[in-house]
């Protein structure tokens, strides 16, 4: 089991944020009226696997990481202080990214459903489900779907095989999951994503940006993430390109933010993305040529 570490949120921040900026009341009333027993439980795939790398792991300096209630109650009252410049904004951005009009949508790692909430507010003719490895994030989901009208499939399960057809979906989006997974396993659920999406179909990853990680020491210490540093030295736009997705694109937001597009294709059009690539030279290109 993994030994809680000293972060910079545990030494400096938290004590600040939960003493003056957190409503404990509230948190507290809301932890009584659910039941989380019957909940997780209607929720819980019963027969999914917990992967070592996530079951082994503490995140964000809670032991047995998110599979405990603990986790699921406090994850968005800290997650708003750690996405600046407004958790909301930068959510919404990755959904403001989006090219595509899809009909069925899959928000892979939903967590407590922020990003899923907003996928379905503007895309509300779709089928939106939302994934994550822990029933209790997805018990929180629900309640806030069910407080806003919305209608959303939760579902447990791990976003490296999702059980789903082959070209299901017409639209796999991801929002801080990659960093709180080994690389192998991010590239994992980029192939996997592939699969699943339809020819013309779009894969939209929300993270930290990478470059900004690499070169900013203090910023991969603030929380207890035990796959960031491996996260920093990596390329989402190499993985999704050894996923084959073309077109593979990523902007910088906000300075330590990041939002990566990319297509899967039709096989004539891998063929023109290569001529491009060979003509321009772009090492953009050929990453998304794989």
């Amino acid at each position: 089991m993994a030994v809680r570490k000293d972060t910079i949120f545990n030494q400096f921040l938290a004590p600040i944020i939960n003493t003056f900026f957190i409503d404990q009341d509230s948190l507290r009333r809301f932890y009584e009226s659910i039941d989380w027993q019957a909940a997780s439980t209607r929720l819980s795939n019963p027969t999914l696997v917990y992967p070592d790398y996530y079951s082994s792991q503490n995140f964000h300096g809670i032991e047995n990481g998110y599979l405990n209630t603990s986790a699921a109650v406090s994850y968005d009252p800290i997650t708003q202080y750690a996405l600046p410049p407004n958790e909301t904004l930068v959510r919404q951005s990755l959904v403001d990214a989006i090219q595509t009009k899809p009909r069925r949508i899959l928000d892979l790692g939903c967590g407590t459903g922020s990003t899923t909430l907003l996928l379905k507010r503007t895309f509300p003719q779709a089928e939106v489900i939302g994934l994550d490895l822990s029933p209790y994030m997805l018990v929180v989901a629900e309640h806030k779907a069910q407080q806003a009208g919305l209608d959303i499939a939760w579902q447990h399960g791990n976003a490296e095989q999702t059980g789903f057809p082959d070209a299901s979906f017409d639209l796999v989006t991801a929002s801080l999951l990659f960093h709180e997974t080994p690389p192998s396993v991010s590239q994992t659920i980029l192939q996997e994503s592939y699969r699943l999406l339809t020819v013309g179909g779009e894969v939209a990853i929300l993270d930290g940006n990478q470059k900004t990680l690499r070169h900013t020491e203090w910023l991969t210490q603030i929380f207890e993430e035990p796959y960031i540093l491996a996260y920093a030295n990596g390329s989402v736009d190499a993985w999704m390109g050894a996923a084959r997705f073309q077109a593979v694109q990523s902007q910088d937001l906000w300075w330590i933010h990041q939002i990566t597009r990319g297509v899967k294709a039709l096989p004539y059009q891998s063929v023109k993305f290569a001529a491009d690539a060979n003509l321009e030279g772009s090492d953009d290109r050929q990453w998304a040529l794989g």
